[in-house]
């Protein structure tokens, strides 16, 4: 009975990819990456990112609701959140873009004053059947190391769920 089991666990696991993942991690320092192959049109992934209030968690958000972030993908761009009393929250900016990634210094939520580095890139390689979005976090600052799992659980299903909205355009926001 055990065996079966067994057999069919190594099998889901073996065809499901691997999404996330703590790449490395010191005390000082952690790098996260998300990768799933798609089959997605690679044009789609700057409006996606940007769509930010239909995939991000509001759990979140500072505001408590995802509808006030807002996402500028030109260079010095902000990822920013409008609070209740009008002030735009700034949780990072665009720093460059080309025609196949995106580069963010993201020290979001509470990595703000804590990192030296918290850079979010974002990448769509071509794959076998289609193309793989990339996200791959690299944040570094004293004592950084010990936020790798909570920033992974946040950033990991951020990652899922702009997935999907890029995918199937299912709205998921909360």
């Amino acid at each position: 009975m055990l065996r079966p089991l067994l057999a069919a666990a190594v099998l889901a696991l073996s065809v499901t990819p691997a999404a996330a993942e703590v790449v490395a991690r010191t005390a000082d320092s952690f790098t996260l990456r998300y990768a799933v192959g798609a089959e997605i049109d690679p044009g789609d992934i700057p409006g996606a990112l940007v769509d930010l209030p239909k995939w991000w968690d509001s759990a979140h958000t500072y505001s408590g609701s995802a509808a006030n972030l807002s996402l500028d993908l030109t260079p010095g761009g902000c990822w920013c959140e409008k609070l209740a009393d009008g002030t735009d929250f700034d949780h990072g900016r665009t720093v460059s873009v080309t025609p196949d990634s995106f580069l963010f210094n993201a020290p979001f939520g509470p990595l703000r004053g804590k990192t030296t580095k918290a850079e979010l890139t974002v990448t769509w390689p071509a794959a076998n059947k289609g193309w793989t979005p990339t996200w791959t976090m690299v944040v570094e600052g004293p004592g950084i190391g010990a936020m790798a799992d909570g920033v992974d659980a946040v950033m990991g299903a951020g990652y899922q769920r702009w997935l999907r909205y890029l995918e199937y355009g299912e709205s998921q926001a909360a």
